[in-house]
């Protein structure tokens, strides 16, 4: 029996999305002002109310209710699909234990913001992720631009699931999308399907099943209560490869879940780049407080010994991360949109200084 494997993907309207925009919209905010701050920033939002919760330490001077209500505005929760929630605030500032070894003025030998594993992954494919999930992401795009062609019809909530073999070949996809109750199925079908033209991999016997439960009329936090950090694997690898288990969304740099991570993309991409490994799977793991890794480790498809002495001089260090992808810059608001390995951002880049 052939084996199948799933992916899945979401729109910026979901409500786990909408959260992770939040946050990374305050630390952007933050960043613009100070480069230096350190926040750490989580949203959850339900039907009527939004919580901002975390430690934040800068010197900028934000109104986080402000960055949460545009945000929530900009994604497509206005209008017909309002979503109009009091904002509650409860931040207080990060814990000195913390500070004393992250801060800033100690340059390169600044520490990691906490302890903890990431995981980095390529393949040897044009965007370097697995097939199932590059497809998942490229049909939420599809959705959320039918929102934005025509938002009195369709909302900006929706999530897509694609079901794939080992000949490449699209077993199933799902797709749902927040819809205005007065449109007949079959005109959503349309629609969608429409807009996933030129999908490529599907197969005369491929299943598409769109809004499977039969209606999607009631979205986005209405819906379900959404929470910053709750889509780390369909922001990733889809479950293509492993994950350490950090959020990524509402973190500055210094938080190793986040600069880490991208940095073990970053290399996983350049050892696929150059034909040293086909697949690769990068870990590494930090100690609170201390520049330089505890464990780096390759795994996968290729030449592991070479690859591992690649990288034996390489400087892990956080502060050096944040350096060469320019991490201190209000970058980040665009990767809680449809993942933090697509798009051209820095460390989707060749990586350079090896």
């Amino acid at each position: 029996m052939m084996a199948i494997f799933s992916s899945e993907a979401v729109t910026p309207g979901h409500p786990d999305k909408l959260c992770d925009r939040i946050s990374d919209a305050i630390l952007d905010a933050c960043l613009e002002q100070d480069p230096k701050s350190r926040v750490a920033c989580e949203v959850m939002a339900t039907r009527d109310t939004l919580l901002i919760g975390g430690e934040i330490t800068t010197s900028a001077d934000v109104d986080l209710e402000n960055v949460a209500r545009k945000v929530i505005e900009n994604t497509g929760y206005k209008d017909k699909w309002e979503y109009s929630p009091e904002v509650l605030t409860r931040v207080s500032r990060q814990s000195p234990d913390i500070a004393m070894g992250t801060n800033a003025s100690l340059g390169l030998d600044q520490g990691a913001g906490d302890q903890g594993l990431m995981f980095g992954y390529a393949t040897n494919t044009p965007d370097a992720l697995h097939p199932a999930h590059s497809l998942a992401v490229k049909l939420a795009r599809g959705l959320y631009d039918l929102h934005l062609r025509f938002p009195d019809l369709y909302g900006p909530d929706g999530k897509t699931q694609v079901s794939m073999n080992d000949d490449g070949e699209v077993t199933t996809i799902v797709a749902s999308l927040l819809h205005s109750p007065e449109i007949p199925p079959n005109d959503i079908e349309t629609a969608i399907l429409r807009a996933f033209q030129g999908v490529s991999h599907l197969s005369p016997t491929s299943k598409v099943l769109i809004n499977p439960s039969g209606r999607f009329t009631i979205g986005g936090p209405a819906a379900d209560t959404g929470l910053t950090g709750r889509k780390i694997i369909a922001d990733t690898y889809g479950g293509a490869a492993r994950h350490g288990g950090g959020a990524f969304s509402g973190k500055d740099a210094s938080k190793v879940d986040r600069s880490a991570a991208y940095l073990a993309r970053s290399i996983a991409r350049d050892l696929v780049a150059n034909d040293v490994m086909n697949t690769c799977e990068i870990q590494l793991a930090y100690a609170i407080g201390k520049p330089e890794p505890v464990s780096f480790s390759v795994s996968g498809d290729g030449d592991i010994q070479a690859a591992t002495e690649r990288y034996k001089d390489f400087d892990f260090r956080p502060a050096a991360t944040i350096e060469r992808f320019g991490l201190t810059k209000p970058i980040f608001e665009k990767t809680a949109m449809f993942g933090h390995f697509v798009d051209n951002f820095p460390w989707e880049s060749e990586l350079e200084g090896l």
